[in-house]
Parts: C-alpha cells; sequence; structure tokens
C-alpha cells in the first residue's frame, strides 16, 4: 500500500475507536479496556481464501442469479416521460409543442433496501470440531453473495481477555465505510482466540448498523457459546446484559439473527428467542443457509 493509502487505514482505525468508545460509554462495559484492530492480510491469506471459496463460489452465484432479479427496483431501467431534458429522444412528444420532448431513467432508491452486520465469536472454543473453518466458509460466502447483490455489509470479529491492557478486542474485516477488493482476503485472519464479551460486541456493531442509511438492518451472530469474560461478565448478568442491548437496538430498527454453532445452543436461543434463533446442527449447510436467510430479507 502507498503511504497515503496506509495514512487513510490508521485514521479510519482511530475513527472506529473513538466511535466504539464513545457506544459503550454509558453501559456496563465502560471500564473495559478496548482495542478495535484493522487486519492486514498476506500471501497465505489470499491461498486459504482461493482454496475454501473454490467451492463455495458456484453455490453463491446460484443463489445471488435467483436473487439479482428482486433488486431491480433499486437499479430501475425503467423510463420517466415528458420531461426537459434527458438522455432518450420521445419524437411523439414533439406534437404538443411543450418542449418535454425527452426520458430519462428514474433515479435508484437513495437507501439500499438491506445493510448486513455479520458477528464473529473468536472465542477459544471455536477451534474445536471444525467450527473455525465453517465460519470462515460462512463469511465468504455472506461476503461474496452482498459483494454481487450490492449490499452493503461489514463482518467483525471479537474476543475478550487478550491481556490486562486488553480486555475486549473488536477485528473490523470489512466496512462499507471503507472498501477494498481486498477485504476478501482479511476475513482468513479469523481465529479461536479467548474469552467473549457479546454484549459488548452486538452493542458495538448494532450502533454502527443503526447508523447506516438501509432500509432493512440485519445483524447476524455466528457464536458457538454462551457469553463469558474476565472478570465476572457471565452467567444470568451476561444474559441479561445481552437481551436488554437485543431489545434496545431492536426499537432503533436493527434485526437480530443468531446462528448457533456450538454445545450452548440451548443457552443461545434462550437469550436470542426462537424467532431469531438458528440451529445450525450440519456444519456444513451453514454458509449457503445464510445466503438465503439474507436473500429472504431483500
Amino acid at each position: 500500500m502507498s503511504d497515503e493509502v496506509k495514512q487513510k487505514d490508521r485514521d479510519f482505525r482511530k475513527k472506529l475507536n473513538r466511535d466504539a468508545r464513545e457506544v459503550v460509554s454509558d453501559s456496563i462495559h465502560k471500564r473495559v479496556k478496548l482495542i478495535v484492530h484493522r487486519p492486514d492480510y498476506s500471501v497465505e491469506s489470499e491461498q486459504e481464501y482461493l482454496s475454501l471459496s473454490k467451492v463455495l463460489m458456484p453455490v453463491v452465484r446460484e443463489i445471488a442469479r435467483k436473487t439479482l432479479p428482486l433488486l431491480e427496483h433499486e437499479t430501475t431501467s425503467e423510463f420517466a416521460r415528458n420531461q426537459f431534458y434527458g438522455s432518450k429522444f420521445q419524437a411523439d412528444s414533439v406534437a404538443y409543442q411543450d418542449f418535454r420532448y425527452f426520458a430519462k431513467k428514474r433515479p435508484p432508491t437513495e437507501s439500499p433496501s438491506l445493510v448486513v452486520g455479520l458477528r464473529i465469536d473468536e472465542s477459544a472454543s471455536m477451534a474445536a470440531f471444525g467450527r473455525l473453518e465453517a465460519a470462515k466458509r460462512a463469511v465468504i460466502a455472506v461476503y461474496e453473495f452482498c459483494q454481487i447483490c450490492h449490499i452493503p455489509t461489514f463482518i467483525y470479529g471479537d474476543t475478550a481477555d487478550a491481556s490486562k491492557l486488553e480486555q475486549m478486542s473488536i477485528y473490523a474485516y470489512t466496512d462499507f465505510d471503507r472498501t477494498d477488493a481486498n477485504d476478501r482476503f482479511r476475513l482468513m485472519g479469523i481465529r479461536a482466540r479467548s474469552n467473549n464479551r457479546d454484549g459488548m460486541a452486538l452493542r458495538i456493531m448494532a450502533d454502527r448498523l443503526a447508523g447506516s442509511p438501509g432500509q432493512t438492518k440485519l445483524l447476524i451472530s455466528i457464536s458457538d457459546g454462551q457469553p463469558k469474560a474476565m472478570d465476572d461478565y457471565t452467567g444470568n448478568y451476561a444474559i441479561k446484559d445481552m437481551q436488554q442491548t437485543i431489545a434496545e437496538y431492536e426499537r432503533k430498527g436493527i434485526t437480530f439473527l443468531a446462528a448457533a454453532i456450538g454445545q450452548d445452543k440451548d443457552v443461545i436461543n434462550q437469550i436470542y428467542g426462537n424467532e431469531k434463533f438458528l440451529d445450525i446442527t450440519n456444519l456444513t449447510e451453514l454458509p449457503a443457509k445464510l445466503v438465503k436467510i439474507i436473500a429472504r430479507y431483500l
């Protein structure tokens, strides 16, 4: 990257940090030491992406092919007649002598119909039973589907208790405010790391989504377990925080979905409720299921 691009990336990361800290400043997480990272990528990341995406892309493209006709209203080819200027001359209008001889394309809707946020739990337990690779496949599918359909999206991962000076870590892999074709390679940086402070992650992501211009705002959480972080963020205390966060941001227009891929499915169901809960028993089905669900919201 050029020095100018690197500086813009640093400025963007600083903004994400400021915004995230402001969002939690009035919550129970206000004293938690937070860092928002903007992960880099390597040649190995590109190779891993190409390997994982090879099988996924035909499925993603087929779902997108069926979905794109639903988006015609956003990129309409319909012409508004009887205009003083435009890109299409209408000879039959000349007879009216009112100078409205042209037609022009109607503009697309000002706001996208859908904006998608995808949250990845990067707790240590994600290393078990193929969950990490399933999560990577899912984010590739969601990211590429949203790219094909021009759906604004951002994908963040999170973990807790990396160190005493970094009690909460957010990884901004992709973001609709700073798009980069190489973001797909950043996604390969998803890791199984430490604990998870779910309520804080949901609050930061939901607030970012609430400020976006989309008509429908969908936040999907992929998680394999219930919240647990030091010192006492666990059990009913953590569950209550998550439920309050979900309720608060539902009032602001956010739609939540939880894809449960681990042993704590009953607890995740209890937190989110049946209507917002996806029980992913077969991990190989996760990518296509998520993409089809997103398509339903268009």
